[in-house]
C-alpha cells in the first residue's frame, strides 16, 4: 500500500516552469494551479490505493462467514474417506482419492494438539479406537481403492456404535466423497445424534467413461469344437472418445477375437464375439476394452467349461417326442437318453433332469420313484398326454405331494400371464419383446395343489389355472405343464418359450458350468458338490486366501454366497474336500461406473439438518465453509471493482485541466 503513496510524494516534488506574458497575473495563476493539483493528486492517490487494495483482496479470495463461533475444543474427529471405485476418476492429473488423501493429511497435521482421530473407509475402520495424529498419517499412506461401498446410514451407524463402545460423547465427522447420484441418500436424522457432520464433496469437472456393462453366452452350455457366441453390452458416459475402444476376448490368456465398439444414440454398444474351446477344462474368459479414463470396469470375467455330464432322461409313452429330442440334440452339452416308461431305469441319480412326456398314467411304482428323485433334490418335468381318465395320473401325483387334476378344459385358450420373477424366466431373456404372444393350448388339465407344495405359476390362463407351474414339495423341483408337448395340443412347442424353459430346467438341476457374478449383489452360487455337508464345508480360494463363505442346502446341492466373503474382482475356485472344483468369476459392481454426480445445491436440498455443514475443498487442498455466493464469488467482484478503479485513474490522468478565468486590469 506504500507504493502509490511514495510515487505520489515523489511526483509532487517535481516542478514545472510556466512562462507568462506578464507578471501581473502570476499570483492568480499559481494559486489556481496549486489548488487544481492538490485535488487532482488526492483523487489519483485514492484511486490507486483502491485499485491495489481490490487486487490484493481478489487474490485473497474473500467469502462471507456465517457468524458461527469457531470450535476450539479438541473433540474426536472421525474422518470417512470414500475409497470406492468411482473415486479413481481423475481431476486434472490426479485421481479424486489422491486429492482426498492429501486434504486429510493436511487436516490431521493442522488439528489442535491432543486431537484424536478415527479413520473410516469402505473396507472397515482402520481402528475401532481413537488414534493420535502420527498413527493416522501412517495408515493414510497405505490406503488404496476398495471394491466395497457404504451408504450414509451405514456410515452413521458405524460411528454411533464406536461412540457407544468407546464412551465418546460427541464427534466431528468429516465425510470426503464424490456423492454419486445413485448413492448416499439423505441420512436418517436420528443417527446424527451428538455428531457434527461435515460433508466435503470432491468431484471431477468432466466425467467420461466407457465400460463393459454385462456379457453372456447365447447358449446355456459351452460346446467343444464349435463357435460359442457371446453378446457383450458396453456403455459410454459423457463425451465419446475420438478413437473408439477395441473390445478384446481372451480365454486362458489367449486372444480369441476382437471388435471395435460402435455406440448408438443411447451411448450403448452391443457386440457379438465368438469363442471356440477344444477341451472340457475351466476357461478363464476375460473381455477387455482400452479405456484410459476409468480402469476398474474395463474388464468383464466369465468362468465356463463344457459339461458333457449334463444328462437328461426322457420317459415317454408310445412314441418319443420329436420336439424335446430336437431341442436337446441341437447342442453337444446335453446327453439325452429316451426310453419307454416300461423300460425306465431303476436309478435316476445320474440324470440332471427327468422329463415324462405324453404319459396318461402314473402308477404307484413310478410315483414313488418320482417322489424319491424329488427328495434327492433332482428336477422333474411332466408333459402329460390327453386322457379322460385323469384319475390314473392322480394316483402317482398324490405320492409326490398334495397335487391333483380336477378336470379337463377342451376350449382353446391362450396363456395370459407370464411370471417374470420365476427362476426359469428371469435373466433368461435380455428383454422380453413388447406385446409378445404367449402360447396357446387347445385343451388343458385343471390342476389344483395344496399350500405345502409351494406352487408357482410360470404361465397361467385368464381363469387363474396354471399353464406351466413349478412345485417344490421337497428338496427337488417338479414342473407340470397342463397340456401335452405336441402340435395337436397347442403351439407351446413352437413358441418363444419352450426350448429356453427346458434348458433352464436342466441347467438349474446341475451346479452350472457358466459363472459370472457381481460383487455386492448377495446372489448365491448354486453348486452340486456331492461330498459337501455340515462337516465338509465348501471353501473359496484365491489371492493366497482360504475362506469358508456362507452356504445353505438347496435341493441336491448348495447355495454359496461367495460375494459375502470376497469382493475383489477375479477368478475364485470353490471346493470341498474330496469333491470337484468349481470356478467362479467375480465382477465389480457397475453401479460405481455411473459417475453422474449430484450438485452441491441438490445435496443441500436433500440433506437438511442443523448438524450438517458443507465444506469445500479449494485447489490448494484447504477446507472452507460452503458459500451461498458460490455462483458469483467475491473475488470476481473485487476484480471488477479493481478494473473500474483503473479506468477511473486512466480517465483522471488523461482529462484536461480547465483554464483559469481571465482577470480584468
Amino acid at each position: 500500500m506504500a507504493i502509490p503513496v511514495l510515487i505520489h510524494l515523489f511526483n509532487l516534488r517535481r516542478y514545472k516552469t510556466v512562462f507568462f506574458p506578464h507578471t501581473r497575473f502570476l499570483k492568480n495563476i499559481q494559486l489556481n494551479s496549486r489548488r487544481q493539483s492538490q485535488v487532482r493528486y488526492k483523487w489519483l492517490l485514492l484511486l490507486r490505493l483502491l485499485f491495489l487494495t481490490l487486487l490484493i483482496l481478489a487474490f485473497a479470495q474473500p467469502y462471507f462467514a456465517n457468524g458461527d463461533k469457531k470450535d476450539t475444543t479438541n473433540k474426536t474427529q472421525v474422518i470417512y474417506i470414500d475409497n470406492s471405485y468411482s473415486m479413481t476418476v481423475k481431476k486434472g492429473a490426479r485421481n479424486l482419492l489422491d486429492i482426498v488423501k492429501d486434504a486429510v493429511h493436511r487436516q490431521v497435521q493442522h488439528a489442535l494438539p491432543g486431537t484424536r482421530f478415527l479413520l473410516i473407509t469402505n473396507d472397515k475402520p482402520i481402528s475401532y479406537q481413537p488414534l493420535p495424529a502420527d498413527k493416522i498419517l501412517t495408515e493414510l499412506n497405505t490406503l488404496d481403492v476398495s471394491p466395497y461401498s457404504k451408504t450414509s446410514d451405514q456410515l452413521l451407524s458405524s460411528v454411533q456404535s464406536i461412540m457407544q463402545t468407546e464412551g465418546i460423547h460427541a464427534v466431528d465427522l468429516y465425510c470426503y466423497s464424490d456423492f454419486q447420484a445413485g448413492s448416499f441418500a439423505a441420512p436418517d436424522t436420528s443417527l446424527l445424534k451428538n455428531i457434527s457432520f461435515y460433508a466435503v464433496p470432491v468431484q471431477a469437472d468432466e466425467l467420461n467413461n466407457v465400460y463393459i456393462d454385462t456379457a453372456y453366452f447365447t447358449a446355456p452350455v459351452l460346446q467343444i469344437g464349435q463357435n460359442n457366441t457371446i453378446i457383450v453390452h458396453s456403455r459410454a458416459i459423457g463425451t465419446l472418445p475420438k478413437d473408439m475402444p477395441v473390445l478384446q476376448l481372451q480365454s486362458n490368456g489367449k486372444v480369441m477375437s476382437a471388435a471395435t465398439l460402435s455406440f448408438n444414440d443411447h451411448n450403448e454398444s452391443i457386440d457379438t464375439l465368438t469363442l471356440r474351446v477344444n477341451d472340457g477344462n475351466w476357461q478363464h474368459i476375460t473381455l477387455n476394452i482400452n479405456d484410459a479414463a476409468v480402469r476398474f470396469d474395463d474388464t468383464f470375467r466369465i468362468a465356463a467349461r463344457s459339461a458333457p455330464n449334463l444328462s437328461v432322461l426322457v420317459l415317454y409313452e408310445g412314441q418319443p417326442n420329436p420336439y424335446i429330442q430336437a431341442a436337446f440334440r441341437a447342442y453337444n452339452g446335453f446327453k439325452l437318453n429316451q426310453v419307454d416308461t416300461h423300460n425306465a431305469p431303476a436309478s435316476w441319480k445320474e440324470y440332471n433332469l427327468i422329463i415324462l412326456s405324453g404319459i396318461t398314467a402314473i402308477n404307484e411304482a413310478l410315483g414313488k420313484t418320482i417322489a424319491a428323485a424329488l427328495q434327492q433334490g433332482q428336477s422333474i418335468a411332466i408333459f402329460p398326454g390327453k386322457t379322460n381318465d385323469f384319475t390314473r395320473l392322480n394316483e402317482g401325483l398324490k405320492l409326490t405331494g398334495d397335487i391333483q387334476i380336477n378336470g379337463i378344459d377342451t376350449t382353446t385358450q391362450a396363456a395370459s400371464t407370464l411370471q417374470q420373477g420365476s427362476e426359469i424366466v428371469k435373466d433368461l431373456f435380455e428383454k422380453l419383446p413388447e406385446n409378445i404372444q404367449l402360447p396357446v393350448a387347445n385343451w388343458h388339465y385343471m390342476i389344483n395343489a395344496g399350500i405345502n407344495t409351494n406352487q408357482q405359476s410360470i404361465l397361467s390362463f385368464r381363469s387363474g389355472n396354471p399353464f406351466l407351474a413349478r412345485y417344490t414339495p421337497s428338496k427337488g423341483k417338479l414342473y407340470i405343464c397342463a397340456t401335452a408337448a405336441d402340435q395337436q395340443s397347442g403351439n407351446f412347442t413352437a413358441s418363444y418359450f419352450f426350448v429356453p424353459f427346458i434348458y433352464q430346467m436342466a441347467i438349474q438341476a446341475h451346479s452350472g458350468d457358466i459363472y459370472a457374478i457381481t460383487s455386492g449383489r448377495q446372489t448365491p452360487v448354486y453348486i452340486s458338490l456331492n461330498n459337501a455337508d455340515e462337516r465338509n464345508m465348501v471353501h473359496v480360494y484365491g489371492n493366497g486366501t482360504d475362506m469358508i463363505p456362507p452356504q445353505r442346502p438347496n435341493a441336491g446341492g448348495l447355495d454359496v454366497f461367495v460375494d459375502q466373503t470376497v469382493r475383489l474382482p477375479g477368478f475364485y475356485p470353490l471346493s470341498a474336500k474330496g469333491s470337484d472344483t468349481i470356478l467362479v468369476a467375480m465382477n465389480a459392481d457397475r453401479q460405481e461406473s455411473l459417475l453422474d454426480k449430484r450438485s452441491l445445491s441438490d445435496l443441500k436440498t436433500a440433506w437438511k439438518n442443523g448438524n450438517i455443514k458443507w465444506l469445500e475443498l479449494t485447489d490448494s487442498g484447504l477446507l472452507v465453509k460452503s458459500r451461498d455466493w458460490a455462483s458469483f464469488p467475491l473475488w470476481k467482484v473485487c476484480v471488477i471493482l479493481a478494473i473500474i478503479m483503473l479506468v477511473a485513474e486512466t480517465w483522471l490522468l488523461t482529462a484536461k485541466v480547465p483554464k483559469p478565468g481571465i482577470i480584468n486590469a
